[in-house]
């Protein structure tokens, strides 16, 4: 009786664990642990970080300028929703798309992830600085709590937030 013997393989990052997986990419041996689905098959996370890196250009500029723009742009939208009420629901949408082309201008469409999370919490951020406002004057006692208002301004915050960061990342919902 002849016997195939094949050596053993352990895992790259886990010496301990046998596996019959390898990286579709590198041929490195991985354990379930560590290999990672892709279109293509079992990728190992070095393979998929080097292959990240080819798709980020984004560059030191750009985040402060998208912190900027973003914050600034949301801030003001925040403003117009006091006056806005029901169609904020409507409209929020619409200011998230231009927040989001707006970063996507002034970065030159250069992309990050750490580019768009940064973006999508400066609109957030400044969306916000409203409705804090608002509470934190209620909480001192030096302003009338309006529900309604304070519930526009948070459901802009949302809206804007999600739709920078779908419109960003490219996201599409159909």
């Amino acid at each position: 009786m002849i016997e195939d013997a094949q050596p053993k393989l352990y895992c790259v990052n886990h010496p301990n664990r046998e596996t019959l997986l390898r990286c579709n990419r590198c041929e490195r041996p991985i354990c379930v642990e560590c290999a990672v689905l892709t279109e293509t098959g079992y990728r190992c996370r070095d393979c998929l970080r080097g292959q990240q890196k080819k798709f980020e250009t984004a560059q030191w500029l750009d985040y402060p300028l998208a912190l900027a723009v973003a914050g600034l742009l949301g801030f003001l939208g925040s403003l117009l929703t006091s006056f806005l009420g029901f169609f904020t629901i409507f409209l929020a949408p619409i200011a998230g798309v231009i927040i989001a082309e707006a970063v996507r201008s002034v970065t030159r469409k250069r992309r990050a992830r750490l580019l768009y999370n940064t973006a999508t919490l400066a609109a957030g951020a400044g969306g916000a600085i409203l409705p804090l406002i608002n509470l934190l004057a209620i909480v001192m006692g030096m302003g009338v709590l309006n529900l309604f208002g304070l519930i526009w301004q948070v459901l802009y915050v949302v809206l804007v937030t999600s739709t920078v960061f779908y419109r960003l990342t490219g996201i599409q919902i159909r």
